[in-house]
């Protein structure tokens, strides 16, 4: 028999597991075969009150077995339209860019300088993500990792107001999470299961992915280490945004190249970093307070450029409002 992925599990459906690990399993977030079948059994012990390694990766090879099944890409290619979702951002020309918005099931990438607008999308995605489908967004509410103190909620207000929307309702819809270094982001991200289990969340933005990491590891002998734990995170919110269909934004720094070849600069976080993300987005300013979107990298979009304005509401394709100077 062929499952879904989405099939909520029982004991019929986990052959050889029991009713109550399976509750153990459900108290934790883990409901279906795709969030139980990708989670590590270690992450399963972690996650929920299955203090045995050999129960989870029990109930995990169950899982495994039920969804081992074979897939041409035609169906692989239906999977897809039918379950990968996009928020919208406001500016046609770049949700175009992006092929039709921020998706679901992946990491997108914010790279570029102070200023350049990374924070500004982030900000607006957070608002966006919580308009119904039929106005671009997922009727979801969303995780905002601070890591670098920048989160604004006074910024988050405009943007609401400014579209129409309740100010506060939109706020009481984003939930904060201020990572103090590398440790405690490691720890909060393995703990988002618990989050995720009881609210719709279509959203998690990390702002920035590796702030904490360069400040704390400084020398070429702690780059492998470094790159180990950011790695390590990584991997866990893409299996998360597989696991719960749901949209991954990280912002990334750029730094000086001294190799000497291009600009001068590249992103932070060398290959890690590079091999992370779905989608690439390279940021850059413009003339007149335009800014200037570039996909870098992507397995499916092509490479390409979309202008944006940063406005008081938020992200937009033409300045139709004021333009906000950040």
């Amino acid at each position: 028999m062929i499952l879904d992925e989405n099939t909520e599990i029982s004991e019929d459906i986990l052959r050889g597991t029991s009713k109550a690990t399976i509750n153990k399993l459900k108290d934790a977030g883990l409901t279906t075969l795709r969030q139980v079948a990708y989670t590590t059994p270690n992450e399963i012990v972690e996650k929920t009150e299955i203090k045995d390694i050999k129960t989870a990766k029990k109930a995990w090879m169950s899982a495994q077995k039920a969804l081992l099944i074979y897939k041409t890409a035609t169906e692989l290619y239906h999977e897809r339209l039918e379950t990968v979702k996009r928020i919208k951002t406001g500016a046609e020309e770049l949700d175009a860019l992006l092929g039709g918005g921020i998706e679901t099931g992946a990491i997108t990438e914010l790279i570029g300088e102070y200023g350049a607008g990374k924070s500004q999308i982030c900000f607006n995605q957070s608002v966006l993500v919580q308009l119904p489908e039929e106005q671009g967004g997922l009727n979801a509410k969303a995780i905002y990792f601070d890591t670098e103190n920048t989160f604004s909620p006074e910024r988050v207000y405009q943007i609401a107001e400014e579209r129409g929307l309740e100010p506060f309702t939109i706020l009481d819809n984003i939930t904060v999470i201020r990572a103090y270094n590398s440790e405690h982001l490691q720890v909060l991200v393995r703990g988002l299961s618990e989050i995720l289990k009881d609210e719709n969340y279509k959203l998690i933005v990390v702002d920035s992915m590796i702030g904490l990491f360069r400040s704390e590891y400084i020398g070429r002998e702690n780059l492998a280490p470094r790159q180990q734990k950011l790695n390590h995170v990584l991997s866990i919110l893409l299996r998360i945004a597989d696991a719960y269909r749901l949209a991954v934004l990280v912002t990334n720094q750029m730094i000086s190249d001294p190799s000497g070849w291009g600009s001068g600069q590249k992103p932070a976080g060398g290959n890690i970093m590079a091999h992370a993300g779905t989608v690439r987005l390279k940021l850059r300013k413009g003339r007149q307070n335009r800014r200037i979107a570039e996909v870098i990298d992507s397995s499916y979009l092509p490479p390409g450029e979309a202008p944006f304005y940063i406005t008081d509401k938020g992200i937009e394709g033409k300045p139709d409002e004021k333009v906000v100077n950040v």
